[in-house]
């Protein structure tokens, strides 16, 4: 007699609209952040091209991608200045009239609400040195003297109009600081997100190329070792003992094992980035015709999400975005 399965999964897998009753996992445009880089002295956008697709953008160019972003329904946009002038200490970081506090308010007054403004809250974009910190005279990060700017920085960016700072830098008490800084100036309304689980890259190689970054060297000292998987937890951990709203996991695709670790134990919405060099192999592959790039970008998107990502931050929030509102499958 022919032995049979006892099981028959295969039977909630075949139709299309079957498989959409019975998934595990969604995701929604409310759940998505667009990462948008504003650049000094230009007036029209600037293409990236390590990031096919992505620009630079105008002080004058924000209000219609706020309007672009309100119009397909993501969570919120995540602002990274591009400075014409750096120095050692970053000062225009904390400047009133700096292109990322200026750039806040611009967009700030565009989205009147209607969608999430965050900040990148980090010194590497505004250092002479490229670091996230000020440096020692032996040449290392600083970590204490760079939290005082930090706790600038976030005043600063929390007067000009952020709902949310994203503390990126990866200092021990970032957190901390700038909690007590923003509590004790009455800004308790203002969300802190922690790049807890911040890990050093080779992913990041397009941003650096987005932000005109003026690193030498890397971010080993501060950024988290790759083999390192429980450290990542404990990052999070003690971030959200500092008051942290909310915490990332960063990149996102190599490290979905941390991302659910933390999404395991968090007390507080987790999010991940899925970073520059995740999209731009996507693109470049797909470009080259190996692969097929609407289904790897949705793979990616679902894979980050069924880690324990509550919401993501990608380069491509508005498209997939418009592909969600329209109904299709992202898998």
């Amino acid at each position: 007699m022919t032995a049979f399965p006892d099981r028959r999964l295969r039977r909630l897998r075949q139709t299309p609209a079957l498989r959409r009753l019975v998934a595990e996992t969604e995701l929604s445009p409310s759940r998505l952040v667009l990462p948008v880089f504003v650049k000094e002295g230009i007036d029209a956008p600037l293409p990236i091209a390590s990031m096919p697709g992505v620009s630079q953008h105008p002080l004058s160019g924000l209000a219609a991608v706020v309007e672009e972003a309100v119009a397909a329904g993501i969570g919120g946009i995540m602002l990274f200045g591009v400075p014409s002038a750096r120095d050692a200490t970053g000062t225009g970081a904390v400047d009133p009239e700096g292109i990322l506090n200026r750039a806040i308010r611009v967009v700030a007054d565009a989205a009147a609400g209607r969608i999430t403004l965050q900040a990148d809250l980090c010194l590497d974009e505004f250092t002479d040195h490229g670091h996230c910190g000020v440096l020692a005279a032996d040449g290392a990060v600083d970590n204490d003297a760079t939290l005082e700017i930090y706790a600038q920085m976030a005043l600063a960016q929390a007067e000009a109009g952020a709902d949310i700072l994203g503390l990126s830098g990866m200092m021990d008490g970032q957190v901390a600081a700038c909690r007590a800084a923003l509590d004790a100036a009455g800004r308790t309304d203002v969300v802190i997100l922690a790049y807890s689980a911040k890990y050093a890259s080779a992913f990041y190689g397009p941003f650096r190329d987005a932000v005109e970054s003026t690193l030498t060297g890397d971010r080993r000292t501060y950024q988290l070792d790759a083999a390192n998987g429980r450290e990542g937890v404990q990052e999070a951990l003690i971030d959200i003992d500092e008051g942290a709203d909310i915490v990332m996991v960063k990149p996102a695709g190599p490290y979905l094992d941390v991302l659910a670790r933390v999404a395991d134990v968090s007390s507080v919405p987790v999010w991940a980035y899925q970073v520059s060099g995740e999209y731009a192999m996507i693109e470049h592959a797909a470009a080259a015709g190996v692969i097929d790039r609407e289904r790897a970008i949705g793979e990616s998107l679902i894979g980050i999400r069924r880690a324990g990502a509550e919401a993501i931050l990608t380069y491509w929030a508005i498209e997939v975005a418009g592909w969600l509102r329209a109904g299709r499958s992202l898998a």
